[in-house]
This record gives C-alpha cells, structure tokens and sequence, in this order.
C-alpha cells in the first residue's frame, strides 16, 4: 500500500517500491535495519533498542522503554551507513519478488534474448529476470548467440554461486507440450489432450494426442491444415521432426501406431512384465529401427514398453546384419585363395618350361647311353602299374615316376606318368621314358665326372 505523499521522503519512498515493485513495509522494514546496523558499529550492541521511523515525514528516534535516546547528530554520522543497507535490502526485497513472480511460472513458456554465453552456460535476459541455461538443459543441435531470441520451459528456481538462479530449458518435453498449447487452440481449450510425449531434443519426437470431445480429430488437429500448425512447431525447435499420432487405450495397437511410419506390423504384448515383440516385414524392418535404433527407442519412451523387434524371417536386424558380413568376408578369403591358386599354377608352369629347356640342352650336349638306344620291339605292358619291359632284355625294367629322380625332377615324372597313358608303337621308343633315362644317365654321368 503506497504512502500518502506529503514529504520528499514520502514522495521518494512511494517511488522506489513502484520501480522495483515491493511492498512500502519492506523499504521501511529495512530502513530500520540499516538505522540499528549504523548504531551498533558506533555505540556497541543496541539492547533494547527500537527504531521509530515515520513513513510520511522519514522522521527517525531511537526509543529505549519509553526513553528517547537518539544520539545527537546521528543522522549525519549514521547516513552513509544506512544508505548502503538501504540499497542492498531493496535488491534482496527486489530479487525475492522476481522470484516469488517465477516460482508461479514454473512449467510454463517464457521468453528470452541471449545475454550471455560464459563457456557452456548461457544468460537469458527474461525480462524483469535473468534466466539460466545449464548445458544439460540446451538441445544438442541448436547453435546459440547473444541476442538471439527463443522460447524457453521455466524448469525451476534453484540455489546456485549467486544465489537461487531460474533455471529454464530449450531440451525439456514441456518446451514442446507449451508451444503446441500455444500453436492449437484445441489444445489450449482442453478439447485435444497431450497423453504423453517421448523427445531427443534437437533430432525428432513423437506426440501421443486423445480427443475429449466427439467428432474431433485429435491428430489432424495438432497438425493443421496443409501442417501449418506442427511446422509452426517445427520452425520454434529448429527444424525438429515430430510424429504425432493418436493415442491408443490398446498396448498393441498404441505400440504399433507408435512405431510409425513402419507399417503391416505385428505386435504380441506382455502387459504383466511391460514387454512387446514385433514383427516387421523385411521392408519395414529399417524404417520400424529407425536411424541408429532412434524410432524404437522414442517408441518404447512413449508407450512404457520395452520393445523386440523382428523380421519376419525370424531373425533380429543385428543378427542378419552380422551374417551378411561373415558371407562377405568369406567370399573376400575365397577370392584370396583362388588368386593364391592361379599364382601357384602360373609358377608352376614356369619352372616347367625352364627344366624343359634344360633338359633339351643336355640332350643336345651329350650322346644317348646304349642302353636307351636299344630298340623296344613289344608295346608297353602293366600300364597300371606303369612298368615297361624289352623283350630283348628282360633283365632291365624300367619303373617311371618314382624314385629315379630327385629335387626338380618331381614335375618331370609326373610328365612321364601323364606320356604312359597312350599305347607306344613297336619300332618307336617312349619319349618319356627316353628323357627320364637321358635325365639319369646324364645325371650319373655328372656323379662320374
């Protein structure tokens, strides 16, 4: 209640408690306190002493019991000091009402300019108020700058380094529920009820909404014609996604609504233990997921469940994923080994025409032994067990491809196993069989040398 303004003290006391918006009884209240402060730091502890201060006239005595005992000159001496006091209680009088006036506002949308950004908490000038951003209030996708403009969720008043601070919000789910109440007029006049709403802040967020009312479209309400009204929302939280849909009495049908935009979904609910397997086809397995599994988890924050999602070849997404990567690296081994394979075969077919080119030389250079130009006058016999007798001779027999030649020899038997296979005529001797004798002989003749 302002004072009757008969004095400058009046006039200036009426003045300060509308400018800072308190009660004149705390101006005067603290006044007093200032006046008791300044006589105890010049004539000791004032026992006993009260403080007589007349709010028209600003007229102050010190009164003892019934006794005057203002000390003269006081009022000059003691002047600084009150002043001082003065001020100080009017800020706590003034920030204490701020408060008093935020802690109504707690859950509600206000506004803000960017004062400040001091490392990663943000100032927000609310008006009559400075506002608090803490890091874990601030969407992850948002970029800030001074005097930027925003709405903000009134979190709540808490004790901070500089006393209670107002802490507000741009990531709280209430942020969202207060500007669709203020984008849908359904909303604000209680027609469309938000159920619940499940929020990454800064990425996308699903909103389960009921009509009150009868033949109200809760979904299409909250969207607007053409979704003028959720891109109003959109625009206010930066571009976030948001699925509304309809809220579902139903678990199974709630939980399939709210794994949208996948579709054909089949959903088996365990209400006891708050649990639902789905199953999705192949095609709307991804998009049941979502990115990073972000559509199944805002899901299972909206309806309450925890939720196992399947395809319908009966297996997770993880495990058909983790197959396809074991058939890949499967394929890459065979394809090292076969090119290990034709490496090999290459290389083989290499020193094969080097030991022949060898092999030409030393026939070239040395004669025939007698005993390899003996003319063989029966066909090759035992071809199985790859013996060739001379019917001059029975007492030489020639064994191919065994222990006749050592060391680079192997890939020449082998050639003489293969020649074995066809019929040799009477008058013409095996070539095979000549170049592997020629091999030996040529062999022993270097032994001799």
């Amino acid at each position: 209640m302002a004072i009757q303004a008969r004095t400058e003290f009046a006039s200036a006391l009426n003045q300060v408690c509308s400018e800072r918006g308190i009660e004149p009884e705390v101006v005067i209240d603290s006044i007093k306190q200032a006046i008791l402060a300044a006589y105890r730091k010049d004539y000791g502890e004032p026992e006993g002493i009260v403080v007589d201060l007349d709010p028209a006239t600003g007229e102050v005595n010190l009164q003892k019991g019934k006794k005057n005992v203002t000390p003269s000159g006081f009022g000059r001496i003691a002047a600084q000091t009150a002043k001082q006091v003065i001020l100080q209680r009017i800020r706590e009088a003034e920030k204490n009402a701020i408060l008093t006036e935020y802690s109504s506002k707690v859950g509600t949308i206000v506004s803000g300019i960017i004062q400040r950004i001091a490392g990663q908490v943000i100032t927000v000038n609310l008006g009559k108020a400075e506002g608090i951003m803490p890091p874990a209030e601030q969407a992850h996708n948002e970029k800030y700058y001074v005097n930027q403009r925003l709405k903000f969720y009134v979190v709540g008043i808490k004790e901070g380094a500089r006393g209670e601070e107002i802490i507000i919000s741009r990531s709280a789910n209430g942020l969202l529920e207060g500007i669709f109440k203020q984008e849908v007029p359904e909303i604000a006049q209680g027609i469309v009820e938000i159920k619940t709403v499940a929020r990454e802040a800064g990425s996308r967020s699903k909103v389960a909404v009921a009509s009150r009312q009868l033949g109200v479209d809760p979904v299409g309400s909250c969207v607007g014609q053409k979704g003028v009204r959720v891109q109003a929302v959109i625009n206010e939280l930066s571009d976030e996604k948001i699925d509304v849909i309809a809220y579902q009495e139903d678990p199974s049908e709630f939980i399939r609504a709210a794994l949208s935009p996948a579709k054909d979904l089949q959903v088996k609910v365990n209400e006891k233990e708050k649990t639902a397997e789905v199953t999705a086809p192949d095609d709307q397995l991804s998009l049941a997921i979502g990115k990073e599994g972000q559509n199944v988890r805002l899901a299972h924050k909206l309806t309450g469940y925890k939720i196992d999602i399947r395809g319908k070849s009966g297996l997770p997404k993880e495990v058909e994923a983790k197959e396809r990567k074991a058939q890949a690296e499967a394929k890459k081994a065979l394809g090292v080994i076969e090119e290990g394979l034709k490496a090999s075969k290459l290389s083989k077919t290499n020193d094969k025409g080097t030991t022949e080119k060898s092999s030409a030389k030393g026939d070239q250079k040395k004669p025939a032994d007698d005993s390899v130009s003996r003319k063989i006058s029966q066909p090759v016999r035992n071809i199985d067990d790859q013996t060739i007798s001379t019917s001059d001779q029975d007492e030489k027999t020639i064994t191919e491809g065994t222990k006749g030649t050592e060391g680079t020899k192997g890939n020449e038997s082998t050639e003489s196993k293969q020649s074995t296979t066809t019929s040799v005529p009477p008058e013409s001797p095996t070539p095979s069989v000549i170049k592997d004798e020629t091999t030996s002989n040529n062999a022993d003749g270097d032994e001799s040398s």
